[in-house]
């Protein structure tokens, strides 16, 4: 729908993500006039897989955005491998409670830019180099990616969904280091080009190991995408080698199997390759005056939770709706709008850190509950009493929960 409307506040929406998009969208949907800055030179494309639970879908339905996706997931078989072929009943997505919808980052961007009304400004291999705000606005210097030019101009609000490495938290409150709680983990994640050895493409695989993992995604309509995980004394050090060379190190000296060996194997020729440490950003407040950070920028709750998605797209429209109800006063909006989501996204990012050790298990002893709990998980008659024993009972309520906007209907069935 193309909509044209000159005289609505203007903001500035710095990030082109899944929380950018659905930032614009909302702002565009009561009325502002946002203008999108990306410092890459084009939309981003593909990207690794997201999980989308009940909150993340309810904020997509309300963004009108929900038709446009479709749960990606491939229901084949669950196994926990060993390095040598052995095999047993594993978790799956089907398994995890509210069964969440399993696609890709790039498919939550597409459908929220096809969405977009054709009259929101879009500027690529643009960054802000300089926020100043006063009571009435927010000026900002522009600058495209060279650095060869620069323009400021003024913004009623100034939103920052630029991710965890946030340029805007750092210009306006300060350096990465004091939000940024390190968990001393890696994430390394990329696309199969196709099955791996002994398994169907729909099989969801994980193989487990003390302070490493490998978990497989399977996708009903295209390859499968692999998360490699492991821990890691010296974060800063993990960038200065070649990143399949320091991978294969970490999973060796052992050799890796057939399974493992092909996940390397593609490694050393995959295009689009997650390469990262897994971080939280923890702060006091998410605003400040006329600036907020959405998303990432502002919570980031970990992929080991699988709510980042879910999270900024219900935190983008919450601010849509909080802006709408107060538009005499951007700072009382952002105010509300805190106050409502932080109790929230707080639990989930707890969630975030105790779920890691589902994912990569620190030690034999985390390894060997972990076994135990999907032996447990696996019988019919204690199967709900391992979910509450886990917390996922309410886990699964929170993360299927509309927490933007709780009211008697909190679901959104598939």
């Amino acid at each position: 729908m193309d909509v044209t409307n000159d005289s609505g506040p203007r903001a500035l929406v710095v990030g082109l993500g899944i929380s950018g998009i659905a930032t614009a969208l909302r702002l565009r949907q009561i009325g502002w006039t946002p203008v999108v800055i990306e410092r890459a030179a084009a939309r981003r494309s593909g990207g690794y897989f997201i999980a989308l639970f009940g909150a993340g879908r309810a904020a997509a339905r309300r963004l009108g955005i929900l038709d446009r996706l479709t749960d990606r997931g491939a229901d084949g078989v669950a196994f926990d491998i060993d390095r040598v072929g052995g095999r047993r009943a594993g978790l799956g997505f089907k398994d995890f409670p509210g069964r969440p919808w399993l696609m890709t980052r790039g498919d939550v961007e597409e459908a929220g830019f096809a969405a977009l009304p054709s009259d929101v400004e879009i500027r690529y291999a643009t960054v802000p180099t300089r926020i100043e705000q006063d009571a009435g606005g927010v000026n900002v210097t522009l600058t495209d990616a060279s650095g060869a030019t620069s323009v400021t101009e003024r913004f009623d609000l100034v939103v920052g969904a630029d991710g965890l490495r946030s340029t805007v938290r750092r210009l306006v409150f300060g350096p990465h280091e004091h939000y940024l709680r390190r968990m001393n983990y890696m994430a390394v994640a990329f696309q199969m080009p196709g099955a791996i050895p002994g398994h169907d493409q729909s099989d969801s695989v994980i193989l487990a190991e003390p302070r490493r993992s490998m978990w497989i995604f399977p996708f009903k309509d295209r390859p499968p995408t692999v998360l490699l995980s492991y821990h890691t004394d010296d974060v800063d050090a993990e960038f200065g080698r070649p990143k399949a060379e320091r991978v294969r190190e970490v999973f060796g000296p052992e050799p890796a199997g057939p399974a493992l060996g092909a996940v390397l194997d593609a490694l050393e020729s995959a295009g689009d390759v997650l390469f990262d440490s897994v971080e939280q950003v923890r702060m006091d407040r998410w605003h400040r005056g006329r600036v907020v950070l959405v998303g990432d920028a502002a919570w980031c709750v970990t992929l080991y939770a699988g709510m980042g998605a879910s999270t900024g797209m219900a935190g983008a429209d919450l601010l849509g709706t909080m802006l709408a109800r107060h538009p005499g006063s951007v700072t009382e909006a952002l105010t509300r709008w805190e106050r409502q989501l932080r109790p929230s996204i707080g639990y989930l990012q707890g969630n975030g850190m105790r779920m890691r050790s589902l994912f990569v298990p620190a030690t034999r002893f985390e390894l060997a509950r972990r076994r135990m709990m999907l032996r447990v998980s696996k019988m019919p008659v204690t199967s709900p009493l391992f979910l509450w024993w886990r917390s996922r009972g309410k886990v699964a309520r929170m993360k299927d929960m509309d927490f933007a906007h709780p009211g008697p209907a909190v679901r959104v069935r598939a």
